[in-house]
């Protein structure tokens, strides 16, 4: 009987080389970025007590339907990961950090739900969180990161859209109004988008299905529900993005899809995809979700951004394509092997991208793998170098060029001379 052949599950993907390099570079652009602007580094488990995610709301798709929950051998009811706020703010109740505190994390978030171009059911999401200040500069920071961030990638075509969810008081007034409203239509709605207009009248605003976004034009708009203060509010946010020269739409419809988002909500969608598809980030502020998850008063404000969404992005933009090569040199080794294995870890220590081939194959199969790898240089040792203390220097993607010898001491130095200029930026030390 044949050993079973498995696979990724349905909804998921492998990431292998070259790929993985470009989100290896990314990570670690966005690292550079949270830096600059005082982030730090916060790594939380994958999963946690399904209630830290039940408080995105009980009324939403991710917690009714997408959760990926279970018990483990304790009888503990746990949850993977949908998103990555709310274990930012469950660390911080946890923690108590000096605020403001600002985190950023790199995480898998699981939903089970139909994949779409960029999601999966494994899905993978950068993000930023300041908590414990509810001023609205905070806002404009987040937003502005995100900006420069895609900009950083080399993104031209990304437009900001914004809109304010007011105070607690004010949604909620603003929810049974449309509800209100949405009951007596309900008939002309999509028939997928009926039973939200009673458990979670809001979403309904941010439906994609024409049938229902025809009708719902009409509705009730919740800047008429706003209260003075987050009116101010947001007007400060509008100021501080236009004071950096972010252009954006105020778009009523934008609602975002969790319970805990209050005063600003704003989505980065990239021009070059589906519109179906096309948001890249997004985020807004949550001022009660520490409370509601047990813990002291500390408004926040954070986003989230998919990695794989992000990458299909610069690919329809054509940008951040990704390194020409992973090495900058291959070592053939004709004697039996010792060579290359003493070389490419001396070169390896010296900051040189260095690989070999294995199991003492041909020179021709060897040089097959250096071709193969994408190196800079190749570094030749056969009978006669060995024995004459040198090594053979060949440019591998230069055809033209001639090989050379040196001596066996200055490989290192001739190897580093010679990268100096020539070496791919995309992941140079």
């Amino acid at each position: 009987m044949s050993s079973p052949k498995f696979q990724a599950p349905p909804g998921t993907h492998d990431v292998l080389a070259p790929e993985s390099d470009r989100w290896q570079h990314l990570v670690a652009l966005f690292a550079q970025h949270a830096a600059r602007a005082g982030f730090g580094l916060l790594q939380t488990p994958m999963f946690e007590d399904i209630g830290v995610f039940q408080r995105m709301g009980e009324g939403t798709d991710v917690v009714r339907k997408e959760m990926y929950e279970f018990e483990d051998r304790a009888g503990r009811h746990l949850a993977l990961r949908p998103e990555g706020t709310a274990s930012v703010v469950r660390a911080f109740n946890q923690h108590h950090p000096i605020v403001p505190w600002k985190a950023w994390y790199v995480t898998p978030c699981f939903r089970y739900e139909k994949s779409q171009a960029g999601r999966y059911r494994q899905h993978h999401q950068l993000g930023c969180e300041i908590l414990g200040t509810s001023d609205p500069d905070a806002d404009v920071e987040v937003i502005v990161f995100l900006r420069d961030f895609y900009a950083a990638l080399g993104l031209e075509r990304v437009d900001l859209v914004i809109n304010s969810m007011g105070l607690v008081e004010d949604r909620q007034r603003y929810v049974e109004v449309l509800r209100t409203w949405l009951t007596e239509r309900i008939g002309d709605l999509a028939d997928d988008d009926r039973e939200n207009a009673q458990r979670h009248p809001m979403r309904v605003l941010d439906s994609k299905r024409r049938q229902t976004r025809e009708i719902t034009s009409s509705a009730p708009k919740l800047a008429d529900s706003l209260s003075g203060d987050a009116i101010a509010h947001f007007d400060r946010v509008q100021s501080g993005l236009a004071s950096q020269g972010i252009p954006f739409v105020v778009d009523q419809r934008l609602v975002r899809g969790l319970d805990y988002y209050n005063h600003t909500t704003f989505e980065f969608q990239a021009g070059a995809l589906d519109a179906a598809q096309n948001t890249i980030g997004g985020g807004g502020r949550y001022d009660g979700l520490a409370e509601s998850l047990g813990g002291k008063s500390a408004p926040g404000v954070g986003f989230g951004s998919g990695i794989e969404r992000i990458l299909l992005a610069c690919d329809a933009e054509e940008t951040f394509t990704g390194p020409d090569t992973r090495l900058d040199v291959f070592v053939i080794d004709t004697t039996g092997g010792t060579e290359a294995r003493d070389l490419v870890i001396e070169l390896r220590r010296a900051g040189v991208r260095a690989d070999r081939a294995f199991d003492q194959k041909s020179m021709k199969a060897q040089m097959k793998n250096a071709d193969r790898s994408g190196a800079i240089v190749g570094l030749i040792v056969g009978p006669d170098e060995r024995d004459a203390g040198s090594v053979a220097f060949r440019e591998l993607r230069n055809r033209d060029s001639e090989q050379v010898t040196i001596d066996r001491r200055e490989v290192v130095g001739s190897v580093l001379s010679h990268l100096g200029t020539a070496r791919d930026s995309f992941l140079s030390p």
